[in-house]
């Protein structure tokens, strides 16, 4: 990492755990300001009650009117980063339009009015990371709701890299993480999946929240990084 995150202003849309939660200490960690920003702010203040360097804010990423007020409360920011995410699983017939919808407004709209009423607010050296993910590299039956709103998010840091130049904007594409996402599959089933993927990719693991943190850190501090995906997946595509 070349530059830095000292005395920055960096803000962290997601909840208060797994890997936004991992990106929000991180860059506390490399000396910035971060603040943590979701629909749940009381959830968010009680997740990082006992976090110096950490505050709480209110945003809604289905709502343009909300992420512009959370701009105004900012004044000025120096990054920022999208973790956030909504699920739309199953095969075709099983696809319900809302949820869908909520899956596309959130990853790809929601970033994309982020990027419109914050970008204005940075200056030249600042960055804007969203997330795309695996399912974007490897396609799978079950998964295409998800596919397609990843792609789009790929195709949107690259949009954005090049209309709001110097600003940098890249996407990061995690693999399989053990986060709380996974935990509604229940313990059996969630090993199990586990156990399929670590035997598959090159990796031979599972990734970790703090590895895609990691990266994270390194997209908002690499000064000649713009309009790529970074891919912390273990190899999964190639399998």
């Amino acid at each position: 990492m070349s530059g830095s995150l000292k005395d920055r202003t960096v803000l962290v849309v997601g909840r208060g755990s797994g890997i936004a939660r991992a990106v929000t200490l991180a860059a506390r960690d490399a000396g910035a300001s971060v603040v943590a920003a979701g629909r749940n702010r009381a959830g968010l203040e009680t997740a990082y009650r006992d976090e110096p360097g950490v505050a709480a804010d209110t945003v809604d990423l289905t709502d343009e009117r909300s992420i512009e007020q959370l701009g105004e409360r900012l004044g000025t920011v120096d990054h920022v980063v999208s973790t956030a995410s909504a699920r739309a699983r199953g095969r075709l017939a099983e696809l319900d339009r809302d949820e869908v919808r909520s899956s596309f407004d959130t990853k790809v709209i929601g970033p994309l009015m982020l990027a419109k009423h914050l970008a204005p607010r940075m200056g030249d050296d600042g960055s804007i990371t969203i997330f795309s993910g695996v399912a974007a590299a490897k396609l799978a039956v079950g998964t295409m709701a998800v596919a397609i709103t990843n792609g789009a998010a790929d195709v949107l840091a690259r949009s954005l890299a090049l209309e709001l130049a110097p600003i940098r904007v890249n996407a990061i594409s995690p693999g399989v993480v053990d986060t709380g996402a996974w935990d509604e599959f229940g313990d059996q089933t969630k090993s199990a999946y586990f156990d399929m993927i670590s035997s598959r990719n090159p990796a031979r693991r599972i990734g970790t929240a703090t590895e895609i943190a990691d990266g994270v850190l390194f997209a908002m501090t690499s000064p000649f990084l713009t309009g790529t995906t970074l891919h912390i997946d273990g190899g999964e595509p190639l399998t």
